[in-house]
């Protein structure tokens, strides 16, 4: 493989590693183990890459992968705190974060190349978001599922996330998972359509190499035409998405709830 230093060397990736192998690109969030979540480095280092790759037309495969013990465990909290705690500066750095998320997820849907998810461990919350907005998702069959959002008081606005599941599941069963927060496992997830297959942990490099193999031999048209047409498609069933007031609903509700928040 072949660092991808050369895709876009005015960013100078930090919070994710990339690797190339021909037509497949592979991103590994969390590459030294430490940090699962989608914080704003991430999210920045993201947005970059997929904006590069407009000027890559020979990538036909984007494979994202995790390098710690989880694929992500949701969103940077520290950064829904600073809003939670009514300071302005916070709720408008929170604005600015779920903008920021919605443009990552836009970019993933519209990118002409094919998008695979490899999932382990951990997909909670904005992990999970950002996964659906992958063409295809593969997971070990240890993995673990949860929108927790409500449950901690907020309502499910990263990036699209609520338009984009119940597009790729239906409206009964995430309207079930989104207001019990209820964990599922990798089986229930393939049930459902969050995964399109769910494989024996030691298994899922195949499962995912397999794709990427079988995806790297189509010619490069016929997949960029199949997928605008099917997220034509798709979009098509959400012509009432209110994703573009995430940001702005987001905040505005911690505001709300940190004018009422009880003293300690």
């Amino acid at each position: 493989m072949n660092d991808i230093a050369t895709l876009a060397p005015h960013t100078g990736f930090k919070a994710v590693r990339v690797t190339q192998d021909g037509p497949v690109l592979r991103v590994l969030l969390d590459p030294d183990g430490t940090d699962p979540t989608l914080s704003t480095p991430v999210v920045d280092d993201l947005t970059a890459l997929l904006d590069g790759l407009r000027e890559r037309p020979d990538i036909r495969v984007l494979v994202l992968a995790s390098g710690g013990a989880d694929f992500c465990t949701g969103a940077d909290r520290t950064e829904y705190l600073a809003a939670l705690s009514g300071d302005p500066a916070g709720a408008a750095g929170l604005r600015r974060l779920l903008d920021k998320a919605q443009r990552l997820c836009r970019a993933l849907e519209e990118c002409h190349a094919v998008t695979v998810a490899r999932l382990h461990g951990k997909v909670i919350g904005a992990g999970l978001a950002l996964a659906a907005y992958c063409d295809l998702r593969a997971g070990a069959d240890t993995c673990r599922f949860r929108m927790p959002e409500v449950g901690l008081g907020l309502p499910p606005a990263w990036g699209g996330a609520m338009g984009r599941l119940v597009s790729e599941v239906g409206a009964a069963r995430i309207r079930e998972l989104m207001l019990t927060c209820e964990v599922f496992d990798a089986a229930t997830a393939h049930r459902l359509g969050v995964l399109h297959k769910a494989v024996p942990a030691g298994e899922l490099d195949r499962a995912v190499d397999g794709w990427t193999r079988a995806l790297a031999r189509r010619a490069p048209e016929a997949l960029v035409l199949t997928k605008r047409m099917l997220t034509g498609y798709a979009r098509a069933d959400r012509t009432a998405d209110v994703a573009l007031l995430d940001a702005h609903l987001l905040s505005s509700h911690l505001g709300a709830a940190a004018a009422h928040r009880p003293a300690d």
